[in-house]
C-alpha cells in the first residue's frame, strides 16, 4: 500500500519478479542484474553456478558478475558482455571439447560465439607461464571487443590475485610481471586499476589497493 511513498527507487533483480507489481503500483524501481537474463549468462551459469575457485574459496561466477562490471565500465558493447559470458565454456581444450556438441545453444548471434573464440585465440597465446622479453610479443586483437574483454578479464583477476593470493602463490612474482604486462598491452594504467581494485570488492570493508 506504501510502495509509491519511497523517495528512492526500490532495486530489484529479474528472479524477484516484481517489476509487474512495482509498475502497477507505480513505484518507482530500477531492475540490476538484467544480464543474468542473457541465454549466454544462464549458459556459463549453469556449468559453474556450484564451482568455488581452490585458493580463494570464491565462486567461479564472481569472474564472470565481476568482468561484466568492468566491461560496463568500459562502455563495451552487449556483444562483448555476452561473449565474455561465454568464455569459460570456451577457452581451455577440454572446455571447447565439451562445449562442442551443443556449441548452437549458447547464443542465437554468431557475432558473440566469433568474439568468444577470438578471445581464446588470444588469450591462449600468452598465458602465464610464457615469458616474453617485450609486451609488444603479445599480440592484441583486431576487434576492439575482444582487447575489451581481455582488460575486463586481466584486471578481474589481477585483482583477486592482489586481493587472495599476493602473498602466498608459490609464482607470485611470474604472475605479477604476467599481469603487468598485460595491463600494459592493454592501456590498463595504474590509477584504472586501483578504482576497479576498490570498486570491484564486495566485503563489508574497502581494502586499499596492497603494494604489487
Amino acid at each position: 500500500r506504501h510502495l509509491a511513498s519511497t523517495r528512492d527507487p526500490f532495486v530489484t533483480a529479474p528472479s524477484c519478479e516484481l517489476e509487474a507489481l512495482f509498475t502497477k503500483r507505480g513505484v518507482d524501481f530500477v531492475v540490476a542484474g538484467r544480464f543474468s537474463e542473457w541465454p549466454e549468462y544462464r549458459a556459463v551459469e549453469a556449468r559453474h553456478h556450484d564451482r568455488y575457485a581452490k585458493r580463494s574459496g570464491l565462486p567461479y561466477m564472481n569472474h564472470v558478475d565481476e568482468g561484466i562490471a568492468v566491461l560496463r565500465d568500459l562502455g563495451a558493447s552487449e556483444r562483448a558482455q555476452r561473449a565474455f559470458c561465454l568464455h569459460p565454456l570456451l577457452q581451455a581444450d577440454d572446455a571447447l571439447a565439451d562445449a562442442y556438441p551443443d556449441v548452437a545453444a549458447l547464443t542465437a548471434d554468431p557475432r558473440v560465439l566469433c568474439l568468444a573464440l577470438e578471445y581464446r585465440n588470444v588469450a591462449n597465446a600468452y598465458l602465464s607461464r610464457r615469458e616474453v622479453s617485450s609486451d609488444d610479443e603479445v599480440a592484441l586483437s583486431p576487434l576492439a571487443e575482444v582487447n575489451d574483454m581481455l582488460r575486463a578479464d586481466k584486471v578481474q583477476n589481477a585483482k583477486d590475485f592482489l586481493h587472495h593470493h599476493r602473498a602466498t602463490h608459490p609464482r607470485r612474482e611470474a604472475l605479477a610481471r604476467y599481469f603487468h604486462t598485460w595491463h600494459r598491452r592493454l592501456g590498463v594504467s595504474d590509477g584504472d586499476f586501483a578504482r576497479w581494485f576498490e570498486r570491484l570488492q564486495t566485503g563489508p570493508t574497502i581494502e586499499p589497493m596492497p603494494a604489487w
